[in-house]
């Protein structure tokens, strides 16, 4: 299996799950923490492409939640990729990218 790299925040239980999933499987990763290691666009972009920003919104989130309605709508594509690089936390957790392509989520990754 090739190296993975998991994109997420470092206390989200979901990405702590997958870190230990990947660990007991004997899975090479490495972790990129949304929060202290940054997102840029390209990135954002990249997974966007793969995901789509609809599916990579975490419209369940409590900042979401947080965020006041004028922001929350309407929504388009540019200002979801804005808020989503403002609030990394507004993404979808784990983001795993295995050969260049990203999937939400271990799924199928794991023997």
């Amino acid at each position: 299996m090739t190296t993975l790299t998991l994109y997420g925040i470092a206390n989200c239980e979901a990405c702590r799950k997958a870190r230990q999933a990947l660990e007991s499987r004997g899975c090479s990763s490495c972790f990129h923490d949304l929060r202290r290691d940054g997102l840029d666009r390209l990135l954002l972009e990249r997974m966007v492409t793969d995901l789509g920003w609809e599916n990579l919104l975490n419209r369940r989130s409590a900042t979401w939640r947080a965020l006041p309605e004028p922001i929350r709508t309407p929504l388009e594509r540019e200002r979801a990729l804005e808020l989503m690089l403002e609030h990394p936390t507004l993404i979808k957790r784990p983001v795993v990218e295995r050969a260049g392509r990203f999937f939400l989520g271990l799924g199928d990754l794991l023997p």
